[in-house]
């Protein structure tokens, strides 16, 4: 008597099933793996001028060049460690020979100046970018920890307007559009607090939207593989008998 081989699963059925697990697992995750990216991506940074200090000259470069498509990395407007300031303007450069005398954003920018073992050595970010990203970091913990209690009880949750979202846009708009266009020059503190601004207003604008939509994606996920499992008699294919009915008692 021949023992008929128990039916497997066919190729399309367990692709989709892994595709539905992954998007449920995503769905609960998310705010975790966009935190884990986020403190990577403003991390590594401050990780190419600790390299350069260790003398590991060719990961370190590797880092600038990394995120030069994604900053102007402009000295004068970075933060620099293991050298005698935290910060410096174009004079301060000027005047060690680190920048040439009169050079313009473009030609200070061409450069990619990285710093020297008197200067320090510049983080491969600029200090706006490291508030924004930074305080999107923040604001995404401060979200996970909070959204259990913010949430309605229609169990969503609230929502910051597009009107005040333009508002808080202002602040990072005039500094950041004066210093382009040359009418000044701003500091450190500003970019920190303009980037701090806008990093903070886009979480609470975005991430209450992306909260219900992977909740939507979830429940999604979760019928369709309870679907699965719960495949009517008719539909499923018995092992004893590899067709699709009881078989015969």
């Amino acid at each position: 008597m021949t023992q008929n081989t128990p039916a497997q699963p066919a190729p399309a059925g367990r692709f989709a099933s892994a595709i539905d697990r992954l998007a449920a697992w995503l769905a609960r995750h998310w705010l975790a793996v966009f935190n884990v990216l986020v403190a990577l991506f403003v991390g590594l940074p401050f990780l190419a001028p600790v390299l350069k200090e260790a003398g590991a000259t060719g990961p370190a470069n590797l880092i600038y060049a990394a995120y030069a498509p994604t900053c102007h990395q402009l000295p004068e407007r970075s933060f620099f460690l293991f050298g005698h300031e935290f910060v410096y303007d174009v004079h301060d450069l000027e005047a060690v020979g680190a920048l040439p005398e009169g050079s313009n954003v473009l030609q200070r920018q061409a450069l990619r100046w990285q710093g020297t073992v008197e200067t320090g050595f510049k983080v491969a970010l600029c200090q706006r970018d490291i508030a924004i990203y930074g305080t999107i970091l923040i604001g995404g913990l401060l979200f996970g920890a909070l959204r259990g209690r913010l949430k309605g009880r229609d169990g969503k949750l609230p929502k910051l307007p597009l009107w005040l979202y333009g508002v808080l846009l202002l602040p990072i708009l005039i500094d950041g559009g004066t210093q382009l266009l040359g009418l000044r020059e701003s500091d450190w503190f500003l970019r920190l607090l303009t980037g701090g601004i806008f990093g903070s207003a886009t979480v609470w604008l975005a991430y209450p939207y992306v909260e219900e939509a992977m909740t939507d994606v979830g429940r999604m996920a979760d019928e369709n593989m309870q679907a699965t499992d719960n495949t009517p008699a008719a539909n499923k294919t018995y092992p004893q008998t590899g067709q699709n009915r009881p078989p015969a008692v």
